[in-house]
């Protein structure tokens, strides 16, 4: 992923943020010798405190194989996107219809070590932190190895723990663009009010203000 100096997040605490209510994401696994990788969708949670992103997945899933022969894998997840006509970006002193579409974005890339949680216990603690962080209002009984209702499903699953060594975070909002620019894409983004537009709009504004 490219990352141009004025689309990269601007500290940590921008993806991190982001990060922790864009939390459906998807995990590429390098495929066997010859093969393309597997590429997983998945809800996670993320807790920056500990550096990693807890996830689990069914145990018949075909990564299984592919993850312990490489642990090392990419968490990517892309949100708040927007097309953006050629003439909303056009400079001042050109005609509208020589502006260049393009798309606004934000993406995340974790780079993770993967590691497969298979004890009875530590997949139920993990489950409750998903759980916890899901479903904060509660409404649904804790995990526990061997009690019911959930303990006899637990044979069923494997629990993930990504632990993250490294970050690429962009945010793609007309960055490089001037004030006047930035300002006829923002009107626009308000009038079209298509899908992603709004939340488009809003970090165009805000990465405006922390430049």
């Amino acid at each position: 992923m490219l990352i141009h100096p004025w689309d990269a997040a601007r500290d940590d605490a921008e993806w991190q943020q982001w990060l922790s209510v864009h939390d459906f994401g998807q995990l590429a696994v390098n495929g066997p010798a010859g093969e393309p990788p597997f590429v997983q969708p998945l809800h996670f949670a993320y807790d920056p405190s500990r550096g990693e992103a807890l996830t689990h997945l069914a145990r018949p899933n075909p990564l299984w194989g592919a993850l312990e022969a490489c642990p090392d894998v990419v968490l990517s997840v892309v949100d708040d996107y927007a097309y953006v006509p050629g003439p909303w970006q056009a400079d001042p002193d050109v005609p509208s219809e020589h502006g260049t579409p393009t798309s606004f974005y934000a993406a995340v890339q974790l780079r993770c070590r993967a590691h497969v949680v298979d004890d009875p216990a530590e997949k139920a603690v993990l489950l409750n932190h998903q759980v916890g962080h899901f479903q904060p209002e509660g409404g649904t009984s804790l995990v526990a190895a061997d009690e019911v209702p959930f303990g006899r499903q637990l044979s069923g699953i494997r629990g993930l723990r990504l632990e993250v060594t490294g970050v690429r975070a962009k945010f793609k909002y007309a960055g490089k663009r001037t004030v006047q620019v930035q300002d006829r894409i923002a009107d626009g983004l308000a009038d079209r009010g298509g899908p992603g537009d709004a939340a488009a709009r809003e970090h165009l504004l805000l990465r405006r203000q922390r430049a």
